[in-house]
């Protein structure tokens, strides 16, 4: 019986040492192949590349790099690169959490997502800005040898947090800190950033601009993954792709007899 494909992606690029425990992380489990971009493309969420040309290059045997984003690169390899379907994805392990809202920016799990669009159960991992992420090496692989040995698909988003920070140093390498560390289900939390829009100006006068702040204190709810991270527990939050909202009757009310009139008297031109 042939061992199961693990397809490896990130949002930070080919060199990122996340990269390297996260496959790592998998390689007991089935046969690897990595697959990322050539540079950092963080913030990219689903973006695809559909009006330009993509390359790839095989950089050492089973890993490639493409100049695209994650999406891109789960696209490519579940279609192309793989010889078989892959039956995990694991994307990251990302230098900061994607907690809340984060998951609708994130490149790390847009590339998750995109492989449980493709057929695969998939993990987005993150880890505190400030962790080594060696530390997700052995929660990975518990969360993926469980996700392989189930029947249906699941897409999981993984915060691990700063274990560092309350643990006296490792007698040996850093992924002993996770021993023992809880997890726990979690739903998202609240996650909102300062408003921050930067102007400045290059050497030639022209202007240009930093936008995002840093992350700011909405309150903390227990179940959330906010929560769980400042509690010193691996946040675990399954995700499905349907956004639409739950209760429609509000919407169905606020429109029902509602029929699309025409004025027939010409547009004004706007241009």
């Amino acid at each position: 019986m042939s061992r199961p494909l693990i397809l490896v992606t990130n949002d930070d690029g080919i060199l990122a040492p996340g990269l390297l425990a996260l496959a790592e992380a998998v390689a007991p489990l089935g046969d690897v192949v990595v697959c990322a971009p050539e540079t950092e493309r963080s913030g990219s969420s689903h973006a695809i590349t559909l009006h330009s040309h993509l390359r790839v290059d095989e950089v050492r045997p089973g890993w490639h790099r493409v100049n695209g984003t994650p999406v891109d690169c789960v696209y490519l390899a579940t279609l192309h690169l793989c010889e078989r379907r892959p039956a995990l994805v694991v994307s990251g392990v990302n230098p900061g959490y994607n907690l809340g809202s984060d998951v609708f920016y994130s490149g790390t799990v847009g590339g998750a997502s995109e492989g449980f669009i493709r057929g695969a159960s998939a993990i987005a991992v993150s880890v505190h800005a400030r962790e080594s992420p060696r530390v997700a090496i052995p929660v990975v692989r518990t969360l993926a040898r469980v996700l392989l040995e189930q029947p249906s698909r699941s897409l999981l988003n993984v915060n691990i947090p700063w274990i560092s920070r309350e643990a006296p140093p490792p007698e040996g390498p850093p992924e002993v800190l996770a021993e023992g560390c809880e997890i726990v289900v979690t739903r998202l939390g609240a996650r909102p950033y300062v408003e921050q829009v930067e102007r400045r100006q290059d050497p030639r006068g022209m202007a240009y601009f930093w936008i995002g702040g840093p992350p700011r204190d909405a309150g903390e709810h227990p179940g959330e993954d906010t929560w769980a991270v400042n509690h010193g527990k691996i946040s675990v939050t399954p995700l499905i792709l349907d956004i639409t909202a739950p209760d429609l009757s509000p919407w169905q009310a606020m429109f029902r007899g509602a029929t699309v009139k025409v004025d027939p008297r010409p547009t004004q031109e706007v241009l």
